[in-house]
């Protein structure tokens, strides 16, 4: 006999995934900090110092725009639904396994972004979240409609597209491949241009 699939409270999920990411963002800033030996004498040298920072600080800068941005998404759902099944809260765990990697991958990405293997996890690790909030767009389609799922496809789609054209760029120019995940900014643009399914009559 096939076991029912039994049904979870959303807003216990809901609340564990802030609670996640919260932590996740906040956990994103630790690293952005002067080297402990590091004493200034002067102003010029004071300026220096913050200026070596700038690779992590653009790291720093596009994994909270991007855990911002998977926060929205999954935020939307919210309203939506009031149970969820246990598929679908395993698949949003693994999600939420690969979200908390992120400040990880990031500190990669921020001291050693000269070395493109650095650039190559952190791409790795947003391509794995990416693909496993695919599929959670999937299962929660009955849901949120058609339409709705077919957006946060593209969105997603975007962020692994950038990723690898990242990773790509990684093999030339390591230090400034990173720069290129800004263009997710552009990801509601391509929402609107890409045309969207038609809901069922």
């Amino acid at each position: 006999m096939q076991q029912k699939s039994r049904l979870i409270e959303k807003v216990r999920l809901d609340a564990l995934t802030d609670g996640v990411f919260a932590v996740a963002m906040t956990l994103l800033v630790i690293d952005l900090k002067l080297p402990e030996n590091f004493h200034s004498a002067t102003a010029a040298e004071f300026f220096h110092g913050l200026a070596e920072l700038q690779t992590q600080f653009l790291v720093y800068v596009i994994s909270f725009i991007v855990l911002g941005l998977r926060w929205m998404s999954l935020a939307k759902l919210s309203r939506l639904h009031e149970t969820v099944e246990d598929n679908y809260v395993h698949w949003s765990l693994l999600h939420l396994l690969l979200i908390t990697l992120i400040p990880f991958s990031t500190m990669l990405a921020g001291r050693y972004g000269a070395l493109a293997p650095a650039i190559w996890l952190y791409c790795a690790n947003t391509i794995v979240a990416a693909l496993v909030a695919l599929r959670l767009a999937t299962l929660a389609e009955p849901h949120i409609g058609k339409v709705d799922a077919f957006d946060r496809r593209v969105g997603l789609t975007v962020v692994i597209v950038v990723s690898l054209m990242v990773a790509a760029f990684s093999l030339l120019q390591p230090r400034h491949a990173m720069w290129i995940y800004l263009l997710n900014v552009f990801a509601p643009a391509v929402r609107r241009w890409v045309p969207a399914p038609k809901q069922p009559a």
